[in-house]
């Protein structure tokens, strides 16, 4: 089975074990760092 293929769920799954995911928030925190890079949003001046 290709990647395009694939569900969204099964990718998910596959990208959380690659990840070695589990059920500790921080640690899931930690990991989702790895891979989403999040850029805060920038507030306007009222």
């Amino acid at each position: 089975m290709t990647q395009k293929d694939k569900s969204q769920l099964d990718k998910f799954k596959e990208a959380a074990r690659e990840l070695e995911a589990d059920d500790d928030e921080q640690h899931f925190k930690e990991r989702l760092a790895k891979v989403v890079k999040h850029r805060p949003v920038e507030e306007k001046p009222e």
